[in-house]
């Protein structure tokens, strides 16, 4: 592992420091609403979940900011921040300013941002819990906490999901697959279900990435075993559709993603052995093809371009696959349309952009890259590397990509075809595995190294 360097400047680390003696008395000040002590090795069953969890409330309040990035890749499903809010395109010598930043259990978990607040599921090691923490977009302050026991050790990580948030609830998946809806403004427990007890699911290796999706009043879950996918109320818990899981395919890293095909609205999801696409009215399995599969880790998430063309790629030697569904009377075909080797481009661990008609990842030798929708490289960024087999984050605003390393430096490029441009660069973290994906809103842009998280302000100074 990397040696941790301090790398903020004098005037960024002043305030870095202050709002972290802030954080420490806030957590200090937390009182528990409800508490009731864990029994040791208490496995994560509805019963158990339910009797050793714990929502404490801090001393935070509700941000006026509005902006909202609510679940995994934002508002729309697709890594793209649509706030009307103008961001910089050039960064002092300092870097953006510092709003705040907490300190994380060790994970990869990122942000997600409604109501004011930035919900994050994190990992209480000493006290052997998950706990999903409501900050203060505006000062980082604790409003709540709502923890239950979950007996993990570290495996690259622990915590690796990200919430999915509306102005009534909040949704996790923690990383021994146990789904749990909170009301998002008090944090108080609406219900919860041990994927693994109760539909036969199988916890990943390195534990769950699986990020939950709310459409309307549901959330959208594939949890594998006896169930491919499944709508669950969000306000009840109460099953609303099951997808038959005629070939057994087990829960991975990879989230659901929103498609329209034929003017249906279709959830795809991708499986070790293969991909599938279930109707969101009904959960009808509509197709699957096994023209796609990876191995060792499925991990990003199907990119949807429109006219029924949806991009995979992946690493550990997959590339990428552009596959075309068409629909008729009914009838789901599925067709390859081209193959990339991963030397042209692929993703390990970040799902790809597709912005303006072109296509924009981290490929496996770290080098950001931009395609056509045909699969054409147009440019790609040649000794600027964005992290160990592609490990970098990226997400897009304002016609900008933020770009960070592994090791927390930010880069802010031009997201257009014509050439590789970048813009401005800034050291914002100085530890390793700068891995979680970004949040933007309300000019606010939110990244986490392995064991912290920071807000930046990376909108136009007035």
């Amino acid at each position: 592992m990397l040696k941790l360097v301090p790398l903020f400047c004098a005037v960024a680390g002043a305030a870095a420091l202050s709002t972290w003696l802030l954080m420490r008395n806030q957590s200090a000040g937390i009182q528990a609403r409800v508490s009731q002590p864990d029994g040791p090795g208490m496995a994560p069953t509805e019963n158990s979940v339910k009797a050793g969890s714990k929502l404490e409330h801090g001393k935070g309040t509700r941000s006026a900011l509005t902006g909202t990035w609510p679940a995994f890749r934002g508002k729309d499903s697709n890594g793209i921040c649509s706030d009307d809010v103008v961001l910089a395109k050039a960064w002092p010598t300092s870097g953006p300013r510092v709003v705040w930043f907490v300190e994380m259990g060790e994970g990869y978990a990122g942000a997600a941002i409604a109501n004011g607040c930035a919900y994050v599921l994190d990992y209480n090691k000493p006290e052997k819990c998950d706990v999903l923490r409501c900050l203060s977009l505006g000062d980082g302050q604790e409003l709540w906490r709502y923890s239950y026991p979950a007996k993990v050790k570290p495996n690259h990580g622990m915590s690796r999901t990200i919430p999915a948030v509306t102005d009534k609830v909040a949704v996790t998946i923690g990383p021994l697959c146990v789904a749990t809806c909170v009301d998002a403004l008090s944090g108080e427990l609406l219900w919860t279900k041990d994927l693994v007890r109760e539909f036969k699911a199988t916890v990943p290796e390195w534990y769950a990435g699986q990020c939950p999706l709310i459409e309307g009043e549901r959330v959208i879950l594939a949890p594998g075993g006896d169930a491919l996918m499944m709508a669950v109320d969000c306000k009840s818990g109460a099953v609303i559709w099951k997808t038959p899981n005629p070939l057994a395919w087990q829960m991975t890293h990879s989230s659901i993603t929103p498609v329209e095909i034929n003017g249906a609205r279709t959830y795809v999801y991708c499986h070790k052995s293969g991909v599938a696409g279930v109707s969101a009215d009904d959960g009808r399995l509509l197709w699957q093809s096994d023209l796609w599969t990876i191995q060792q880790a499925t991990i990003a998430s199907p990119v949807s371009l429109g006219d029924g063309k949806i991009l995979l790629s992946g690493g550990y030697g997959s590339g990428a696959l552009m596959l075309e569904i068409r629909e008729e009377n009914g009838v789901y075909a599925v067709k390859e349309l081209f193959r990339l080797k991963p030397q042209i481009f692929g993703s390990y661990q970040h799902t790809p952009i597709f912005y303006q008609g072109n296509i924009y990842g981290v490929r496996p030798d770290g080098q950001m890259t931009c395609l056509d929708r045909e699969g054409r490289v147009l440019w790609s960024s040649g000794k600027e590397r964005f992290g160990k087999e592609g490990g970098g984050p990226y997400t897009l605003a304002n016609g900008f990509l933020f770009a960070m390393d592994d090791n927390g430096l930010l880069t802010l490029i031009d997201a257009t075809p014509a050439a590789y441009k970048k813009l401005a660069q800034s050291q914002i973290l100085n530890g390793s595995e700068s891995w979680a994906p970004m949040a933007i809103a309300s000019g606010r842009l939110i990244a986490r190294d392995l064991a912290r998280m920071i807000c930046l302000d990376i909108s136009v100074l007035k």
